[in-house]
């Protein structure tokens, strides 16, 4: 029955069939285009039966699941699991589906490598070879691969991702032969975007404070623009002054005393500031004594408390519950 339509009425379909509180989380994660012509395909869907929206939904179960055993194991595992539990027809028509978009990832086994081992694998590659691979791992496998390479390394690996854009085809696969032979089916057909400003943030925003600062320190010196291009897109504990109060609020929900005490010693007054203005008088004259009766501390637990309230500001932002201004078209209408 589903096979009679298309990959966005499937979409639409599930989505109605979720609700509107578990469809909202989704458009989350779409892009504007992808938003478009959801929309326009839900607008348009006015009567769903029983059976398509029950085999809609069972579809998209099967996937997730076949998606799950292929991240264990691979899709041969995958297909071994599927057809012990569904047959070999049921098996074959799922993995089928999934075929398509599982070529359009590339490096997927090197992706479920351990990052320590993947870095023994990798460090004697070229610094533009290893700046493509980083780009197609988790950010934070890839910061764990940053972390570990010499300071050297690092400023020069973190600008050719910043400066990356699209990768051929063949380049990938060759890339993909070298680090895995049984994965070399899985090169895209077609030219994948890949690195950017972006790409450097999200590695950034999940690495030690020691290596944020070689890497910033170093593009500050050899590539002040793009540094700039970076620190605008990053987020780091004094950037919660961006935060409107509500913002604030919800944060020192979530956060322990001791790590705010820690982060406002190390921070500019600006920043204490504004946070003890969103607490009440008696929190926000606790706090000062905290940090008063502190004493001398370590600058390496102030850079671990802020990191900590950083990755809840994070977090928060992921999940839609508070809206950090970056300028550039983020400012909020009412």
């Amino acid at each position: 029955m589903t096979q009679s339509i298309n990959g966005i009425q499937k979409a639409a379909i599930l989505m109605i069939a979720l609700g509107p509180d578990k469809s909202a989380k989704i458009v989350q994660h779409l892009t504007e285009t992808e938003i478009d012509q959801l929309t326009l395909e839900m607008a348009n869907v006015h009567k769903i039966s029983a059976e398509q929206r029950d085999n809609v939904v069972d579809e998209f179960h099967q996937m997730c699941i076949a998606n799950d055993y292929i991240a264990q194991g691979g899709i041969d595992y995958a297909r071994d699991v599927l057809e012990r539990a569904l047959g070999e027809q049921k098996a074959f028509d799922i993995i089928s589906r999934l075929s398509s978009s599982l070529k359009m990832r590339p490096f997927d086994l090197v992706r479920r490598t351990d990052p320590k081992q993947l870095l023994s694998f990798i460090q004697g590659e070229h610094p533009q070879t290893i700046a493509l691979i980083m780009t197609h791992l988790p950010s934070d496998k890839a910061a764990t691969i940053l972390s570990s390479l010499a300071h050297e390394k690092q400023a020069d690996i973190t600008r050719r991702i910043a400066l990356m854009g699209r990768t051929s085809p063949d380049v990938l696969k060759e890339i993909e032969k070298i680090l895995e032979r049984k994965i070399s089916s899985l090169a895209p057909t077609d030219y994948t975007t890949s690195g950017g400003i972006q790409s450097v943030v999200d590695i950034l925003n999940r690495s030690d404070p020691g290596t944020l600062k070689v890497v910033m320190d170093a593009l500050e010196m050899d590539d002040p623009e793009l540094a700039e291009q970076v620190k605008r897109q990053m987020f780091v504990f004094e950037d919660i002054v961006m935060l409107d109060d509500r913002g604030i609020q919800l944060v020192l929900r979530e956060v322990d005393s001791k790590d705010l005490a820690l982060a406002i010693k190390g921070s500019n007054p600006e920043v204490g500031e504004k946070i003890m203005q969103n607490m009440s008088a008696r929190a926000s004259q606790m706090l000062k004594e905290d940090i008063e009766f502190m004493g001398p501390v370590r600058l390496r637990d102030v850079e671990d408390a802020q990191q900590r309230i950083v990755k809840v500001i994070r977090r928060l932002e992921e999940s839609g519950a508070i809206v950090i201004s970056r300028g550039g078209g983020d400012e909020l209408i009412y």
